[in-house]
C-alpha cells in the first residue's frame, strides 16, 4: 500500500538530482520508481521478504537506492530528499509535471523569480515576467499556460493502473471480514475508465456494523467523513477517496448497476424501463403495480428489459444499448487473451532488465512471443540503437532463440523515432532485416496540426513500418495528446496497411477508447502492448485489454492474440 508513496518520493529524488546536474542518478531513482509502482505486492512486505539484498533485484535499485527504501519503510521519509527540500523549497512534484517545466527549468525560474509554486509559475506567466529571462520567450510563457490549464482539467482524478493494486488490496481485505458474503468495486473503476476519481465499492453482509468498523480500520485509511450501518465514507493516505455502501442481497444486482454507472447509459436503461410503465432504482426494477420484478442480479435486470447482459467497460451510452437491444453486442477481446507483447524496451536502451530477463518473465506469465524494440539513434536521452548496434542486437537475438526454442520466440524489433519531417532515423536497408516495426513521435510535440498529421501519414507511408506506437503522444495528467487529424490518421492506416497500437502502460493507455471504436468501425488492426521497460511491466497488458474492450474491439481486431506464426503471415506490408 506504501508504493505509490515510496515511487512518488523515488521521483522527487530523481528531480531534485536532475536539477543538480548529476549525472546518470536520476535515470536509476526513475527506473527504481517504475519498478516500485508497478511492483504487484506491497513494498513493505515484500522487503521483509527479500530483505535489502532482494530488492536490488528490482530495476533500478542499487545499493544506495536499497538502503533509501528501507529508510522509508522505517521512518516514514527520506533523509536526503528532506534536505534537498530545505536546499530548494519548491514544489517540485507539481510543477514537474507541467509540461515543458523540466526540473533545471524549475531550478532557473525558482533562482530568477522565487517561484516555488503553481500559482507562483501562473502569475510570473500572466505578468509576463517569465518571457523576460534568458532562454525563455512569449512562446515558452504560453506553451507553460496551457500546460498549467491541461494539469488543472485532469486534477483530482489517479490514473486507474497505479491504483488497482490499492483497491484490490482493500477489496481482499473487505472479503476476509467473517461477515463479508460478497463485495465488488463500482463505479468508472468497474468500467475501468483511464482515471477514476473515487471509489464506490458494494458489499452484501449479515452484520453491515461489524463489516464498517472493518472497514475504517483499514491501515491506509486517513480520514473517515462519515460512518453508518449502509454507508461509510473514507479517505485513504494516498488522497484517494472510497465509499463503501452494504446493500439488500435482494437488491445487489440492481445497485451495482446503479453505481457502476455511466450517468447516461443509466438514463437510457430507465427510459425502456419507462417505456414498459416500470421504474428502475438503485432498489430493482418495478412493475406498473409496484412489484419488484428483479433485482438481485445485474443479469436478470438487462434480460426484463429485452436486453443482452453489457459489459461494464461499454456502459458509456456509445450505441452499446441499441446493440444490446438487437442481440448483435460484439464478443469482447477476453482479458489474458494476448500471447504476444510486440513493444518491450531492454538495458541495451532505457529499459531495466536484459532481453534474457525479459524473456524469462514473459515464460513466467505465459507469453509466447516478445518483440524487442529499444529506442533509435536519435533519442539521444535514451541511449538509442544506431545501424551497428541494431545489427549486434539481432545476432544476439537469433542466438537466444536457439536458447529458448519451444518456450518462447524473442522477435527483432525497433522503436523507431519519427523525425520533424516524417522521415525514420534508421535505414530501410536496416529496417528490412527485423521482424517488427513500430515507429513514434517523441520530439517537437508542438507542430501545427496539419503538419503533426502529415508527419505521420509520411511514416505510415513507409514500407517497412508495421506499426505505430502511442499513435496520439499523450501522457494522462500530465501531456496533452499532439494535434493530429485522427480520423484521417485511421483512413490512411487502412489505406496503407499499418498496424496502431494500443499502448497499456497506465498513464498512456494511447489509443482512447473512441479512437479503438473508430478503428475497429474502419477494419483497421490493432495490437495490444506493454511498453515495458521492465519485466514488471508486462502485468500492464490486461489495462490495454480492458481499454480496447471499452473500444469494442473483438480478438480478430487485436494481431498479437494470434500465435506467432499467424501474427507474422498477418503484417500485411511484410507479407506483400
Amino acid at each position: 500500500m506504501k508504493n505509490q508513496e515510496l515511487a512518488r518520493l523515488l521521483r522527487m529524488m530523481a528531480a531534485y538530482l536532475e536539477m543538480k546536474g548529476i549525472p546518470f542518478k536520476p535515470q536509476a531513482y526513475e527506473k527504481a520508481a517504475y519498478s516500485i509502482e508497478a511492483l504487484d505486492e506491497d513494498i513493505e512486505e515484500f522487503a521483509k521478504k527479500v530483505g535489502k539484498e532482494g530488492l536490488k533485484n528490482l530495476p533500478g535499485v542499487g545499493e544506495s537506492i536499497a538502503e533509501k527504501i528501507i529508510e522509508y519503510l522505517k521512518t516514514g521519509k527520506i533523509r536526503e530528499l528532506e534536505e534537498l527540500k530545505k536546499e530548494v523549497p519548491v514544489d517540485i512534484e507539481t510543477l514537474t509535471s507541467i509540461e515543458g517545466v523540466g526540473p533545471k527549468t524549475v531550478y532557473k525560474l525558482y533562482k530568477a523569480l522565487g517561484i516555488k509554486t503553481l500559482e507562483d509559475l501562473e502569475k510570473a506567466c500572466r505578468e509576463h515576467k517569465i518571457r523576460r529571462l534568458p532562454g525563455f520567450g512569449p512562446q515558452s510563457e504560453e506553451k507553460i499556460l496551457k500546460g498549467i490549464e491541461f494539469f488543472k482539467k485532469g486534477g483530482g482524478r489517479f490514473i486507474l493502473g497505479f491504483i488497482i493494486p490499492v483497491v484490490e488490496k482493500l477489496v481482499d481485505y473487505l472479503k476476509s471480514h467473517p461477515s463479508a458474503k460478497k463485495v465488488v468495486p463500482a463505479g468508472s473503476y468497474r468500467r475501468r475508465k483511464e482515471t477514476v476519481g473515487d471509489i464506490d465499492i458494494l458489499a452484501i453482509s449479515e452484520n453491515p456494523e461489524e463489516i464498517m468498523e472493518h472497514f475504517v480500520n483499514f491501515p491506509e485509511v486517513e480520514h473517515i467523513y462519515a460512518k453508518g450501518p449502509a454507508k461509510t465514507m473514507v479517505r485513504l493516505k494516498i488522497g484517494l477517496d472510497v465509499d463503501l455502501r452494504v446493500v439488500e442481497e435482494d437488491s445487489f444486482g440492481a445497485a451495482l448497476a446503479y453505481f457502476t454507472g455511466s450517468k447516461d447509459h443509466n438514463i437510457q436503461m430507465r427510459e425502456i424501463a419507462l417505456k414498459k410503465g416500470w421504474k428502475l432504482n438503485e432498489y430493482g426494477l418495478f412493475d406498473e403495480k409496484g412489484k419488484k420484478i428483479a433485482g438481485k442480479t445485474e443479469e436478470e435486470i438487462y434480460e426484463k428489459l429485452g436486453l443482452e447482459w453489457i459489459p461494464p467497460e461499454l456502459r458509456e451510452n456509445q450505441g452499446e444499448i441499441q446493440l444490446a437491444l438487437q442481440k448483435k453486442l460484439p464478443k469482447l477481446i477476453e482479458y489474458g487473451s494476448l500471447k504476444g507483447d510486440l513493444q518491450v524496451q531492454t538495458n541495451w536502451t532505457d529499459g531495466g532488465n536484459s532481453i534474457e530477463e525479459m524473456a524469462e518473465e514473459a515464460i513466467k506469465i505465459g507469453l509466447k512471443y516478445i518483440c524487442i524494440t529499444d529506442h533509435t539513434k536519435s533519442l539521444a536521452v535514451t541511449g538509442g540503437l544506431d545501424e551497428d548496434k541494431l545489427l549486434k542486437q539481432m545476432e544476439y537475438i537469433d542466438n537466444l532463440n536457439k536458447k529458448y526454442k519451444g518456450k518462447i520466440r524473442i522477435l527483432k524489433g525497433a522503436e523507431v523515432n519519427i523525425q520533424k519531417d516524417g522521415s525514420l532515423d534508421i535505414s530501410n536497408e536496416i529496417l528490412a532485416k527485423l521482424d517488427f516495426v513500430g515507429a513514434a513521435i517523441h520530439t517537437h510535440f508542438n507542430l501545427p496540426k496539419s503538419a503533426q498529421t502529415e508527419r505521420l501519414i509520411k511514416a505510415m507511408k513507409n514500407p517497412f513500418v508495421d506499426c505505430i506506437f502511442h499513435p496520439t503522444g499523450r501522457i494522462i495528467n500530465k501531456r496533452p495528446p499532439y494535434e493530429i487529424d485522427i480520423d484521417k490518421v485511421i483512413e490512411e492506416a487502412k489505406k496503407t496497411n499499418t498496424i496502431l497500437e494500443i499502448d497499456a502502460y497506465p498513464d498512456r493507455l494511447d489509443l482512447k477508447d473512441e479512437h479503438i471504436k473508430k478503428c475497429v468501425e474502419k477494419g483497421v488492426k490493432l495490437v495490444i502492448d506493454s511498453d515495458a521497460h521492465s519485466f514488471l511491466h508486462y502485468q500492464f497488458l490486461d489495462l490495454g485489454v480492458a481499454q480496447a474492450r471499452r473500444g469494442f474491439a473483438t480478438e480478430k481486431d487485436i494481431l498479437n492474440t494470434l500465435d506467432v506464426d499467424e501474427f507474422l503471415k498477418s503484417l500485411p506490408k511484410r507479407r506483400k
